[in-house]
Order: C-alpha cells, then structure tokens, then sequence
C-alpha cells in the first residue's frame, strides 16, 4: 500500500495565481480522505486525479473563510454527481461549535437550485451526513475507516479567538499530520509523535516583524505559525518530513519560495523540507515529492 499525501490549495484569503484555497488530500489503498475546501478545491482534485465523488470523508479544521468556502461546491458537486455514481451524501467530520453551524447552514442559499433540480430530474436532495466532536488539548480519535486500517485523530490548537484543531491520520504505510491554522504550539508537537509527514502552515513572522509592525498584518501574524518557531518545533519532534502550506506571505518567485526553507532551517530543522505548491505530492512509505 502507498498513501499519497497532496496539497490541494496553498493559498491564503488573498487570491494569488496558481494557488487554491486551503486544503490536503490523503489517499490510502482506497481510502481517500480531504482535509479542509478553500476556493478551487474541486478542480484541484480532480486534477490530482480525483474526484469529489471517491472522497471517504472530509475534515475541517475551523471555519475561516479560506478554509471552507469551497466545501459547498464540493458537497453540491458530488451530489450531481450522483447521476454517474451513486455514492451518497459527502461524510463530514468537525468540531463543535462554529464549525458545526456554518456545515448545517451552508446549503440554504442553494435552496431553489435544489429545488429546480429535484423537480426537474426527480433526484432526491442533497443529505447532510455530519460527525460532530469536542476539541481535546489530547489526541483523541474521530474517525475510523471500515477496516479498521485507517484512523484520524484530532487535538486543538491554537488560533485564538477562532477554536481549530489540527488531525493525524494513521495509515498502515505510516502517519500524517495536517495542522489547519494555528501559532507553533505543543499540541501539535505531541500529536507529531511518531509521524512521518507534518504538513503545517506556515509564516515568515520573524523575517518579516519589522515591515508588519503596527499593521493589521502583525495581528494576523500573531496567531499563525513562524517559519523559524517551526523548524525548531518539528526538530524537538523529530519529524522527518516538513511540508509548508499556507503559506504567508505567498511567494511570488522562487527566490521567496527559498526563503520559507531557509528560515525552517534557522529554527534547527534538520529533516526534509518541501515549501509547497498546489498538487505538490509527498509519498509514504519512502518520502518523496513529486510535481
């Protein structure tokens, strides 16, 4: 078996060519897992070689804009998509609270569309299939494939005010972290325990304090991960791989793109690093990047 981790959006609310919107793909055998929607994820799964239909489940991290706005697209997709291939309504998987609030009311400014095609083809409506936890400050286990073989667990993290949780996914080629949006933090560290891939977003903070400073980039800077705390972090929790998501501010040539690994580099990390990009693809068992 070889689990395929790809990352099907970069980007950040600011729109920038070439990078969709917040998320991850994790397919195992014929598991296929998403984590997190922004903008453009449909297309980007597809052209991973995807499809919303063959999605397992998704996971959502929290409920910022970038990370969940092309979740509607995704569960309305599949659900046309039931004219070709009967799958059923979308599993879904997030924390309590605002999370769970934006997922059930996602779908209402689609009513008459729903409607108008329920009518006219006689489909049934789209189903919402939900499962809801409490954020822990220990891992604990959400989900669970049919065999058993698969597991994801989650942990909360820190993106105050906005409540997040990060997810590792334990596979039998190994395991995969996803941190969703979060300050460097020991939640993240402990459920890194073992893992094989880390895939953290990341921000130039330190490298770029002084041209932020007294701006509304330096709150929103505050409570993402820098680039320099989190290479010293993945080091302490001797993760191997270190991909970078996210990533703020959005490289605009390769020489920017460098300096997201170079500044890992300073906080320590002595591992693999991969600066991404949309569709980026790392393996398991063996790392290894592909584009």
């Amino acid at each position: 078996m070889t689990t395929r981790v790809t990352l099907t959006g970069t980007g950040v609310p600011h729109p920038a060519p070439g990078r969709a919107g917040a998320g991850t793909l994790v397919r195992t055998g014929d598991v296929s897992l998403q984590f997190d929607a922004g903008r453009g994820t449909v297309l980007r799964l597809v052209e991973a070689g995807s499809s919303p239909s063959e999605l397992d489940a998704l996971f959502v991290t929290h409920v910022h804009s970038d990370h969940v706005v092309g979740i509607p697209d995704l569960v309305m997709t599949r659900w046309v998509q039931q004219q070709l291939a009967v799958t059923g309504p979308l599993p879904m998987v997030a924390p309590e609270g605002s999370t769970e609030r934006f997922l059930r009311r996602m779908l209402e400014p689609f009513d008459d569309d729903i409607a108008l095609r329920t009518a006219h083809v006689g489909a049934a409506a789209p189903e919402l299939e939900l499962s809801t936890f409490a954020p822990t400050p220990t891992p604990t286990v959400v989900w669970t494939g049919g065999d058993g073989s698969v597991a994801v667990r989650s942990v909360a993290v820190h993106h105050e005010p906005v409540d997040a949780v990060a997810y590792r996914i334990d596979t039998p080629d190994g395991a995969v972290v996803v941190s969703g949006d979060t300050r460097v933090c020991d939640e993240v560290a402990d459920l890194c325990a073992g893992a094989d891939v880390l895939v953290h977003e990341a921000c130039r903070t330190t490298a770029l304090a002084e041209v932020v400073a007294g701006t509304v980039f330096e709150t929103i800077f505050s409570y993402h991960a820098d680039t320099v705390a989190l290479g010293a972090m993945a080091e302490r929790a001797g993760v191997p791989h270190l991909v970078l998501t996210h990533l703020i501010p959005q490289p605009t040539g390769a020489a920017d793109a460098e300096a997201f690994g170079e500044d890992v580099r300073r906080g320590g990390f002595t591992g693999t690093v991969t600066v991404g990009e949309d569709l980026t693809t790392v393996t398991l068992p063996g790392v290894g990047s592909a584009r």
